[in-house]
């Protein structure tokens, strides 16, 4: 009857549950070994075997086959399940050090443990099997919309049934900030991971990213899922404001007024669905400077310098439109850098119109007085965007002389002239270093040489109390130190000061 029962429970689990009826008899044997090791009073090891066919067990006490402990005298640590090696190979000589002893011994009955440790077995590998199923059902669907509904609502965490008995989950930070949602609403949200964890959710969803945009766009405007227009990018400041980049791959489409819909029907959905998240549709440019234009609407640009290096922008926006462009609380300009990935630094035009004069002025006056030219040739060197006398001396002589009115022997007397007042300034520089004294505190100080202290000391820097005070980034500029030993150096100033506020 017992061995009936066994076939009968593999059968009725596996059906119910659609679970590998494999999945039952290793649950049903784990049972049994459980059961077998309870009758002993000492700790053992079990095996239990199945007959797949007839339901028929066996069972077997193991010890594993282990090397001698030299801490307890060459004997085993747990006699109940180990045996030395030496004495296993008495009987099979072929035996090694991890493999297993096996004594049959008398099953315990079925019948008698079924309602209990079975039972439990049964229902933990069932859990995980579905849990299983339940994972590699989703994994390929990772980066995909779901829907379902809400389940259970835990400290601003939401559990979302997604039927089926398959259970996700939204973290509180991945919820859309204030936005209201109860017990039996039907939520979407972008599929962003799937983990095979023993507890807890494993199918993890988002509200608040970027991913979830561009698969609503998708799913609402044909074009889009149809790849007639493509969505490059896209920024969100969650449940406020949001950005996308589009790009239409047929040039007889508008790419934006395809994803905004007749009388914003279609951005008006996608809206909704986020809680009333207002998005700007922009469309993408191949010239970076252009797409940053694009990006920063509706603020309107009046002009932008690029610095490759930086990977960064200055984009100076008319005084009356500043508070436009940067946004409450900034948030215009971030989701601009964030859909561009440049960094973007906004500036009043007209400041930077008076900083630019003000920079061509002192151009200008230094050009007259290192150069020895008149107004009108210092003039036109700023007018070409040479700003310092370095740019003269080093720049190549064919494009000096495509500056209108310049002749070979004008650019040659410049760059020479040029030359002169670097080293002129250069040799000045080095008496400076040489006549500049450190303090003896200074010179003293850990991680301090004597020509570096001079160095300081030539740019005003004395005294520990100077060097404090100092960023780290104007003491790379002129001592070409790293940044941490410029880190360094200056922590070892501040010392005296954190002994102070102790004291």
């Amino acid at each position: 009857m017992a061995n009936k029962e066994i076939l009968l429970v593999a059968d009725v689990f596996a059906n119910e549950k659609e679970i590998d009826k494999e999945i039952i008899f290793q649950a049903i044997e784990s049972a049994l070994e459980a059961a077998t090791v309870k009758r002993y009073e000492n700790p053992i090891k079990a095996r239990v075997a199945i007959d797949r066919h007839t339901g028929d067990y066996s069972t077997y006490r193991r010890w594993l086959v282990v090397d001698a402990n030299p801490e307890i005298n060459g004997d085993v640590e747990y006699p109940g399940w180990q045996v030395l090696l030496e004495v296993a190979q008495f009987d099979n000589p072929d035996i090694q050090i991890g493999d297993y002893v096996e004594e049959e011994i008398e099953s315990v009955d079925f019948c008698r443990i079924a309602a209990q440790t079975a039972k439990q077995v049964i229902i933990q590998k069932v859990r995980e099997a579905e849990r299983k199923k339940i994972v590699e059902a989703y994994q390929d669907r990772v980066g995909e919309l779901v829907t379902g509904v809400v389940k259970r609502l835990e400290k601003g965490s939401v559990y979302l049934d997604l039927g089926g008995h398959v259970e996700a989950y939204i973290a509180r930070e991945d919820m859309i900030p204030k936005e209201p949602v109860r017990m039996g609403d039907r939520v979407r949200g972008y599929l962003k991971a799937v983990r095979s964890e023993p507890r807890g959710p494993q199918l993890f969803v988002s509200r608040t990213a970027p991913e979830l945009l561009i698969a609503l766009f998708r799913l609402e405007v044909p074009e889009v899922g149809e790849g007639l227009i493509d969505i490059l990018a896209a920024a969100r400041d969650p449940g406020s404001r949001a950005k996308i980049a589009v790009r239409a791959n047929d040039p007889r489409l508008d790419p934006i007024g395809a994803c905004v819909g007749m009388r914003g029907s279609r951005v008006q959905a996608i809206s909704n669905e986020l809680a009333g998240e207002r998005v700007d549709i922009i469309l993408w440019n191949g010239n970076d400077a252009q797409f940053v234009i694009n990006a920063m609407s509706p603020a309107e640009i009046q002009s932008i310098v690029v610095d490759e290096d930086k990977h960064s922008m200055d984009v100076a926006v008319a005084t009356d439109s500043l508070s436009q462009a940067i946004g409450r609380g900034g948030q215009n300009v971030r989701l601009a850098t964030e859909l561009t990935g440049w960094e973007l630094n906004i500036q009043d035009a007209a400041q930077v119109d008076k900083n630019h004069d003000e920079a061509a002025a002192k151009s200008k006056q230094q050009f007259m007085e290192l150069l020895d030219v008149d107004e009108e040739i210092a003039g036109i060197l700023v007018d070409v965007g040479l700003n310092n006398i370095e740019e003269i001396a080093y720049i190549p002589v064919d494009e000096m002389l495509e500056i209108e009115g310049f002749d070979e022997e004008l650019v040659e007397a410049l760059r020479s002239r040029a030359k002169d007042a670097l080293l002129i300034s250069a040799i000045a520089s080095e008496e400076k270093i040489e006549t500049a004294e450190a303090s003896e505190e200074l010179l003293e100080m850990e991680g301090m040489d004597e020509e570096l202290a001079h160095q300081m000391a030539a740019k005003g820097i004395v005294t520990l109390d100077d060097l404090a005070e100092q960023a780290i980034d104007d003491i790379i500029e002129f001592t070409g130190m790293t940044e941490e030993r410029a880190g360094k150096l200056i922590m070892k100033a501040r010392e005296s000061w954190f002994a102070e506020d102790k004291g």
